[in-house]
């Protein structure tokens, strides 16, 4: 339990910079809070206790706002940021140092028994209002964007983002859990590749035209210069919407 504490402690002031001191982490983080009573109420359950795992449960939500279910569990060094509306399923695993935002939800997606929430290993970001639903694996040194929604195993190293959560990038280098001005913005580099698309096509159209009246005219044909058409296999299209051109031939 000590362990447990001292992790905590480390990691909260690790990564949050108005943490002052360790009265203010017991007395005014209700992350910190809940997981301290969590771990209390996932000693009970294991010890099959009917009931009252269940009642420590709902009286951390009713002080802290999160929600963690007693048959969860959570490694050492895991940081609840502000906390309010998190919600943590019955076989949800977190790995160790995992950082979850407010409005998070590890949650299962249907009435089957079994492993039914998801799986964070150690070192993942999981940004606020994100939603992981399923017995799915999110993979070590994940970041996953604020508002996204994952229902798909995610491979380390990877940053997702979207609804349906897309995986943008995948790398062998360690994120900065911290760093969410980095994510890239997957929607505007579309609508810009498509911008781009639609000004060529229209070039392209306009001199057609000029060949037309060139040619109506009986005038001398000029050379005209259309230019090369996008491909429709563009990375950041697939990127966006997966490969479904390959999976509708097939």
């Amino acid at each position: 339990m000590f362990r447990s504490l001292k992790s905590d402690f480390a990691i909260i002031k690790e990564r949050d910079p108005a943490a002052r001191g360790v009265w203010e982490i017991i007395f005014c983080y209700p992350g910190f809070q809940a997981l301290v009573m969590h771990r209390i109420s996932h000693k009970l359950w294991r010890y099959k206790l009917p009931l009252l795992p269940r009642l420590v449960s709902h009286l951390t939500r009713f002080l802290t706002g999160v929600e963690i279910h007693p048959g969860a569990r959570i490694g050492k060094g895991v940081f609840i940021d502000h906390g309010m509306g998190v919600v943590i399923g019955e076989t949800s695993e977190i790995g160790d140092r995992c950082l979850l935002y407010q409005g998070v939800t590890l949650g299962g997606t249907g009435k089957e028994s079994g492993k039914r929430h998801p799986t964070l290993e150690s070192n993942v970001v999981v940004g606020a209002g994100a939603k992981v639903l399923g017995g799915i694996c999110v993979g070590t040194n994940t970041r996953i964007g604020a508002g996204s929604v994952v229902v798909k195993n995610v491979d380390p190293n990877s940053t997702v983002v979207g609804i349906p959560g897309r995986i943008v990038h995948q790398s062998g280098v360690k994120i900065n859990p911290l760093a969410h001005s980095a994510l890239p913005d997957t929607e505007a580099n579309v609508l810009r590749n498509l911008m781009e698309r639609i000004d060529q096509l229209e070039n392209d159209i306009l001199g057609l035209q000029d060949l037309v009246i060139k040619i109506q005219t009986n005038k001398q044909k000029e050379d005209i210069i259309i230019g090369e058409s996008q491909n429709l296999r563009d990375k950041e299209i697939i990127e966006f919407i997966g490969d479904s051109l390959n999976e509708e031939g097939s």
